[in-house]
């Protein structure tokens, strides 16, 4: 039966501008071994060329766009099927940008049917002052992802959550959620693949992320020890990965549910 891994990147690949240690090995191994896998990132503002770029730069070779797939992609064709044709006010970038262009959504700067919040630098409170104004007008409110602020000194850009806090307080309004940990993402990314749930492994460093989004589904999870999540507090929440590992070098194939 075909078998795939979605994996995350921050934590399991590398560590903000460094390789963990036999990330570019364990890659290699899918690729000579033709396992089927993509990387899942919630990073809208990333286009998929820059996301391959990210990965060459930090020693990660033979990837190609096809192996990635974001929050932006789930975006766009989330609106595609649901919305076709439809208009909206963003505030993100590049890699947002152009998915959604891609989808047919007509992207606007008055009456939207919907106001879509990403990663940017290049927004400022008077598009956020502008998004709530539309939203009370009557416009949908979509987030890419709710990944939280890095809350560490030199950080350059607010979370998405922090924003999206602005606008849902402002306009009473709650944004929907396309990225992990939601299901809207998975399955989007599922079809892409063209895998089912028992077919699916999801891998990362986080449980509230990574290892939740997995359990929405119904996948196996593979938890890495090499990024955000402490073993010490596994026990602290509801549920499990199937697999926990220090770092993506330790896993072996097959996996032990593909046998």
């Amino acid at each position: 039966m075909k078998q795939g891994l979605m994996i995350d990147m921050d934590g399991v690949i590398y560590a903000g501008e460094e390789l963990i240690k036999g990330a570019d090995r364990f890659v290699a191994r899918m690729l000579k071994e033709k396992i089927d896998f993509i990387f899942l990132s919630n990073n809208s503002s990333r286009s998929r060329r820059e996301t391959v770029e990210k990965l060459e730069k930090v020693g990660v070779k033979g990837i190609t766009e096809d192996h990635i797939y974001t929050s932006a992609m789930a975006t766009a064709a989330f609106l595609k099927d649901e919305f076709p044709g439809c208009s909206a006010y963003v505030l993100g970038e590049g890699g947002l940008l152009k998915s959604l262009e891609h989808a047919g959504i007509r992207l606007v700067d008055r009456q939207p049917d919907f106001v879509i919040l990403g990663e940017g630098h290049q927004f400022d409170l008077k598009m956020v002052h502008k998004a709530v104004d539309m939203i009370i007008a009557g416009a949908r409110f979509i987030a890419t992802n709710r990944d939280p602020s890095p809350r560490r000194e030199g950080w350059n850009n607010l979370g998405i959550t922090a924003t999206a806090a602005m606008i849902e307080e402002g306009s009473g309004r709650h944004a929907f959620v396309i990225g992990k940990p939601s299901p809207v993402m998975m399955r989007y990314a599922s079809a892409y693949m063209g895998l089912s749930p028992e077919q699916t492994t999801v891998l990362g460093d986080t449980m509230e992320t990574d290892i939740k989004a997995g359990i929405y589904m119904g996948y196996k999870t593979i938890l890495v020890l090499s990024g955000i999540a402490d073993k010490d507090q596994l026990n602290h929440y509801g549920y499990k990965p199937s697999l926990v590992v220090d770092a993506v070098k330790d896993i072996r194939f097959p996996l032990d549910w593909w046998k």
